[in-house]
Parts: structure tokens; sequence; C-alpha cells
């Protein structure tokens, strides 16, 4: 457990420095792609959530069926 925390406290702040020189606004072709693939993913899972909010308000407030038998 002392080796991990040694470890976690020297590789966290030199990860601070790792982009120091990096110009402002110099995005990449392949940090779209990654947004663009991170934004496919959260679509895909609005999907079946809606379906399933939509099924459970539908079942709310549907009207129950009363069998003839029990009246």
């Amino acid at each position: 457990m002392k080796t991990l925390a040694t470890l976690i406290g020297t590789m966290a702040p030199a990860t601070a420095f790792a982009a120091a020189n990096v110009p402002a606004g110099d995005d990449g072709f392949f940090i779209w792609i990654f947004l663009g693939f991170f934004a496919l993913i959260v679509v895909g899972q609005l999907v079946p959530a809606a379906m399933l909010i939509i099924g459970l308000v539908k079942g709310i407030t549907a009207k129950k069926k009363v069998k003839a038998e029990e009246r």
C-alpha cells in the first residue's frame, strides 16, 4: 500500500506538466473523432432510455382491463 501511495505521489505531479507547450486551439483530427464517438455512445444510450420511459408512462396511464368473471 505504501508503494502504491509513493507511485501515485510521484506520477500525479508529472501529468500536470505533460502538455504545457501545446498552443491553444490546436485541436487535432483525432480529438474530433474521439468526441464524435463519445457523442455516438451517449445518443445510443438515450434511445433505450427513452423507450423505457415511454413504456413506463404507458403502463402507468393505461386503463386496466377487468375480467367479466371478477365483477
